[in-house]
């Protein structure tokens, strides 16, 4: 099983998590578009949708980079028109662009807390209310969102609500669209256990080291492409922890995910408590 031939709309794919998640499809002879705002090499951001199409294409699948502002609805529009047009189609959504600042409410000022949001859970809603038709004549459509379990506990809002109820938004997405198309499109959520070596890791959160406590983008790009192996009419409505879903997949090596093997594994944000790492993860965590 692979996803050869399939056309996936990426958000957010000119670096870190989308465009690990491109590389993985693009293994299999995907057709992927990167739908990034970043058209310019950017200083301390590496990657523009031009470099990440040109990475994509040397993995083995075919790119089609395209500038995008998701809180645009009318470039949204045109950019699925010029997808299914280009491809024939479009089969898979990942809504991966996401805004971020932990500013507790007392600092965050309203154009930031608004950004979030129109990227977030507007964003998410708007690619995904758009993408609808054209998933409806995929034989196996699905829409992910990388975003996390609705698990409501003031420890995930506290210091910073306005992140929190952007990023819970985009959940609460997934838990209403799962119920308005099921059976027919698998609507999902997919978020990590630990912290994520990306640009936004080192640059907002904490630096080199926490870098280094972090597993690679690989490990989100493979439970993606399980997730979108599975049949979209009975696989929907889930919100997955990347390394337990990975280990009811049969995954028991977790190693090489991790950015630096001698350190300790930091996590993420949302995780809830009653979702365990697996026993086979070597899951050393930071305290926080």
């Amino acid at each position: 099983m692979s996803l050869a031939g399939k056309t996936l709309f990426i958000t957010g794919a000119s670096r870190g998590i989308g465009l690990a998640i491109a590389l993985r499809a693009a293994r299999d002879g995907a057709n992927i578009v990167v739908a990034a705002k970043t058209a310019e090499a950017h200083p301390k951001l590496e990657g523009t949708i031009f470099t990440a199409a040109e990475e994509i294409e040397k993995a083995g699948g075919k790119a089609l980079p395209l500038q995008l502002d998701i809180r645009d609805d009318a470039a949204v529009e045109a950019a699925m028109a010029q997808t299914a047009q280009h491809f024939g189609g479009i089969d898979i959504v990942v809504n991966n662009a996401s805004a971020i600042n932990l500013a507790p409410v007392a600092t965050l000022e309203m154009k930031r807390f608004d950004l979030m949001h129109q990227i977030n859970a507007r964003g998410t809603y708007l690619v995904s209310r758009v993408a609808l038709p054209y998933l409806a004549k995929s034989g196996n459509p699905h829409i992910l969102m990388l975003s996390p379990p609705l698990d409501m506990k003031t420890k995930w809002f506290a210091g910073h609500t306005g992140y929190s109820m952007a990023k819970f938004g985009m959940s609460l997405v997934v838990l209403g669209l799962a119920g308005e198309t099921k059976g027919r499109i698998g609507v999902n959520a997919l978020w990590p256990r630990t912290t994520i070596a990306t640009a936004a890791v080192k640059n907002l959160l904490g630096g080199d080291a926490l870098m280094r406590s972090s597993r690679r983008p690989d490990i989100l790009a493979d439970a993606a492409h399980r997730i979108f192996l599975k049949d979209a009419k009975s696989f929907s409505g889930h919100f997955l922890i990347d390394d337990t879903f990975l280990a009811g997949e049969g995954v028991t090596d977790f190693d090489p995910y991790r950015a630096d093997p001698t350190q300790p594994l930091a996590p993420d944000f949302f995780v809830p408590d009653d979702i365990p790492a697996p026993a086979s993860a070597s899951y050393a965590p930071l305290v926080k």
